[in-house]
């Protein structure tokens, strides 16, 4: 128990290392924070600093998602552990401790933790998202799309019930953290991949 409980507060800490701000930073000395839609996440880099930039991130958030939970596989954790690392770790970049529990939308952590603890999922849930941001160039719908797809790929493919309720809940968090992108979408009003960033509209 004692071990289970230092590798999620282990998962949480990787998880809320914000990449997407620290590179932004770097790239000009941008405050993500106050461009586009203030998200901390590598498409509002893409938008306020460039393709360069926004891969570093993409990078960055999919790999400290996949190190929380590839240390569980590491210690040969159970389902119900590596669950709940990748519960940690999303909830990490999405509440991050470093940032003022201010973070990201969760969605390349969510991928990261998936192509962990379900390589054969997390391979498919990046084809989704590839496949949906190529067809409609919308990057939050194609996160709301791929997040879709998780639980019932996570039930098709691995099975295992304590990660098929983990994909679960992160669809759901996917999703709540997306209202304001669902709205824009609803209005026609959403930005499109590649577009500059304007002055931040706040964070979503």
């Amino acid at each position: 128990m004692g071990i289970a409980l230092l590798l999620a507060v282990v998962a949480y800490l990787l998880g809320g290392i914000p990449f997407g701000v620290v590179v932004a930073r770097l790239h000009g000395g941008v405050d993500l924070r106050r461009v586009g839609s203030g998200n901390i996440g590598a498409t509002n880099v893409l938008r306020a600093v460039g393709k360069g930039a926004a891969a570093l991130t993409l990078l960055g958030d999919i790999g400290k998602g996949a190190l929380a939970v590839g240390l569980g596989r590491w210690a040969g954790g159970s389902a119900e552990l590596l669950a709940g690392l990748a519960l940690a770790a999303v909830l990490g970049h999405v509440f991050p401790v470093f940032a003022g529990f201010r973070g990201g939308k969760g969605v390349a952590t969510m991928l990261g933790v998936v192509l962990a603890a379900m390589p054969a999922v997390g391979g498919l849930l990046l084809l989704v998202w590839l496949a949906a941001a190529a067809l409609w160039r919308y990057s939050s719908l194609a996160a709301l799309v791929a997040a879709a797809a998780l639980p019932p790929l996570a039930w098709w493919l691995d099975g295992r019930l304590p990660l098929v309720a983990a994909a679960g809940l992160l669809f759901g968090l996917v999703v709540w953290r997306h209202q304001d992108n669902i709205r824009r979408l609803w209005q026609g009003t959403e930005g499109k991949i590649g577009e500059k960033a304007a002055p931040s509209r706040g964070a979503t």
